[in-house]
């Protein structure tokens, strides 16, 4: 099946595995929705993972599920030497896998090298590399974006080549959530640009320019099962991610339904199908980017990562179309083909990122009280009270929180995430960056209800 429909199907095969032939599975990262599946198919993990998520703390790893801390889930090296310390060294994996867009080569790596099923480093690299990727899919074809490599953003100094096409988005050749992605409309932009990021040193170097292409952002998420299209279900951007990273707005996103939105479905499958084949996508979840020409009514590719989008990409589709991601991409992993129960909700499906200040995160809502709001389904809040709040938000990844969404029209989900997005602003507390101490002195008063003034030494009053 390559589109959403309401045919029923059997999920796996609706049994866990036998105890004496337990599966066994080494997840780079945790996920919070494939470990869950892992644990209900009764499926043996073993979860490495770094100390962004130890520290962070809003994955837990449940019991039942063998974690291994190190240095680095994303280095080969550091994954091994935990291993080894954890007294797995002779564990025998039937497959790695992950859902972090940065340790999908290094899955591949791990695979090869602990003899178990794990994605191809060449499908790997073909899955990171974004000028890899759009060459591969403009050779077969497919309408993509020309691609310029630029091989150390560091050294344009003066020595800026002509470029072939204007304006041009520039971004890291493996980068992920719309980080350092800029737009440059001449050569001398670009210098400015390189001279910037030399100055910052930062960590990416090798970058890709890309064609800039006008049009409304689209989201193919779906399965891949032995090179073949199992589902996928089709979604839009409220704007694109570079503009929302520009302006500081809240990501908007929100699903199309197959039925009453079929000509989008009619437009984006030829291409989904086409660029997956040009990459040679195997098993896996994917999350694939699009351009949709309103004008011209064509659609073209822009990027696809073998992993499950981020944001709330996961509970969206499970919420529109009755699929678990999380699910599939175990099963993929293990090389069994899922075959999802597709339902189809009725109505609109989105969601949003919750808006942010500037300063100290004071308190917030919960996610209970942001559940207790109209049409409101699902809620997320990523970053605890004591938090230090940025001006602005530097990739897609990054935000306070974010909301789901299940409404009658897109109409309504547009005023459904208004309201939301103004009342939790209203009860959304952060102390600015440039506060001065007497109103840090007020609002001790009126929120933590202390009173830190200044007083006398009274020996008679004590």
């Amino acid at each position: 099946m390559t589109e959403p429909s309401d045919e029923s199907r059997t999920v796996h095969d609706g049994r866990t595995m036998p105890e004496d032939k337990r599966t066994s599975i080494l997840l780079l990262g945790v996920d919070r929705y494939v470990v869950s599946a892992c644990c209900r198919l009764g499926v043996d993990a073993v979860a490495v993972y770094g100390p962004v998520t130890r520290d962070n703390g809003l994955q837990e790893i449940p019991d039942g599920v063998t974690a291994v801390f190190c240095d680095d889930h994303r280095n080969p090296e550091a994954v091994l030497t935990a291993l080894h310390r954890a007294g797995l060294a002779d564990r025998q994996f039937d497959a790695v896998q992950t859902t972090d867009e940065w340790a999908l080569v290094t899955a591949a790596v791990l695979g090869a090298a602990l003899g178990c099923r794990a994605l191809d480093s060449g499908a790997a690299v073909l899955f990171r590399d974004k000028y890899l990727q759009k060459e591969r899919v403009r050779a077969a074809g497919v309408l993509t974006a020309r691609t310029w490599l630029v091989e150390d953003i560091h050294f344009l100094d003066g020595d800026v080549p002509p470029m072939p096409f204007t304006p041009a988005v520039i971004k890291p050749v493996a980068g992920a959530g719309t980080s350092q992605t800029s737009v440059v409309n001449d050569g001398a932009e670009l210098e400015t640009l390189a001279r910037a990021y030399r100055k910052r040193r930062t960590a990416s170097r090798t970058f890709v320019a890309e064609e800039f292409m006008e049009g409304q952002e689209w989201t193919a998420d779906g399965i891949v099962s032995g090179g073949e299209l199992v589902f996928y279900g089709l979604g839009e951007y409220g704007a694109s991610c570079l503009s929302v990273i520009e302006s500081g707005a809240s990501l908007r996103m929100r699903k199309f339904d197959p039925h009453t939105e079929r000509w989008a479905y009619d437009l984006a499958g030829p291409v989904v199908l086409a660029a997956l084949t040009a990459l040679g996508a195997p098993d896996g979840v994917f999350h694939m980017e699009l351009f949709h020409d309103p004008e011209t009514g064509q659609v073209a590719f822009s990027e696809c990562a073998l992993r499950r989008g981020g944001a709330l990409t996961q509970e969206e589709i499970h919420c529109k179309f009755n699929v678990d991601l999380g699910e599939a991409a175990v099963l993929c992993a293990l090389g069994d083909r899922p075959a999802p129960v597709v339902k189809v909700r009725s109505g609109t499906v989105g969601s949003s990122y919750l808006p942010s200040r500037a300063g100290t995160l004071l308190s917030c809502p919960t996610p209970e009280q942001l559940r207790q709001l109209p049409d409101v389904e699902f809620a997320r809040i990523d970053q605890p009270p004591g938090m230090v709040l940025p001006e602005a938000f530097g990739a897609t990844g990054e935000r306070l929180g974010q909301v789901m969404f299940t409404t009658d029209s897109v109409d309504l989900l547009d005023q459904r995430v208004e309201e939301t997005q103004s009342w939790f602003l209203e009860h959304l507390r952060v102390i600015p960056h440039e506060v001065v101490t007497r109103r840090l002195r007020d609002w001790s008063r009126e929120v933590v209800g202390a009173d830190y003034a200044d007083v006398l030494y009274d020996p008679e009053g004590k």
